[in-house]
């Protein structure tokens, strides 16, 4: 089994991600929720990151990462 590196700027992404899930409620920069679905966003550079709160199981939910152009879908 091949061993996961990440770059900086993975690690960056990922440690944003981890400050929003550390209080998903708060005020975060770069967090909306998207109309008409239960689902936020996170802008993180070019990157778009979609995720839902499920709070019965005090879980977010990553859905997708991808470019703005391609995410929505």
């Amino acid at each position: 089994m091949h061993s996961i590196e990440f770059t900086r700027e993975a690690t960056k992404a990922l440690d944003k991600i981890e400050a929003v899930a550390g209080n998903p409620y708060a005020a975060h920069n770069n967090v909306t929720r998207l109309q008409g679905r239960p689902e936020f966003r996170l802008r993180v550079q070019d990157w778009r990151v979609i995720y839902r709160l499920l709070d019965d199981r005090v879980v977010m939910l990553v859905i997708k990462i991808g470019g703005r152009g391609q995410v929505y879908e």
